[in-house]
C-alpha cells in the first residue's frame, strides 16, 4: 500500500469534528476505493468487469451494499463508481434492491 493510501486509511478511521468536509470526503473516498478493490478481489473480478456486468448483478449489489453501509459515499457516487448509471433522486433513500439502480436522467 502506498504511503499516502495508508495515511488516508488511518485518517478515515479518526475523522472528528475538527475535520472539514473536503478532508472527510477525501478519506471517505479512499476507504470506498479500498473496499471496492477488496470486493473485486473476493469476486475474482477486474475493475473493467464492472462495466460489463448488469446493474442488478448480485456481485455489484453486494459491493454497493457494503459501500453504503461502511462509508459516507452517496448512492450517486456508488452508482457512478460501479458503472450503474444514475440513481433516481426519488429512490435514493430506498433500501438496496432492484429499484435502487433504476435509470434516471443525469
Amino acid at each position: 500500500m502506498a504511503e499516502s493510501e495508508e495515511l488516508l486509511a488511518r485518517t478515515s478511521e479518526r475523522v472528528g469534528a475538527q475535520h472539514y468536509g473536503a478532508e472527510r470526503q477525501e478519506s471517505g473516498a479512499a476507504k470506498a476505493e479500498r473496499l471496492v478493490r477488496e470486493e473485486l478481489a473476493e469476486l475474482g473480478w477486474e475493475a473493467s468487469d464492472l462495466a460489463q456486468r448488469r446493474k442488478g448483478d448480485p456481485g455489484k449489489v453486494r459491493i454497493a451494499r457494503r459501500l453504503w453501509q461502511e462509508t459516507t459515499m452517496t448512492l450517486g457516487w456508488i452508482a457512478r463508481r460501479l458503472n450503474n448509471g444514475c440513481v433516481d433522486a426519488r429512490i435514493e433513500s430506498a433500501p438496496f434492491g432492484e429499484a435502487v439502480w433504476k435509470k434516471a436522467q443525469c
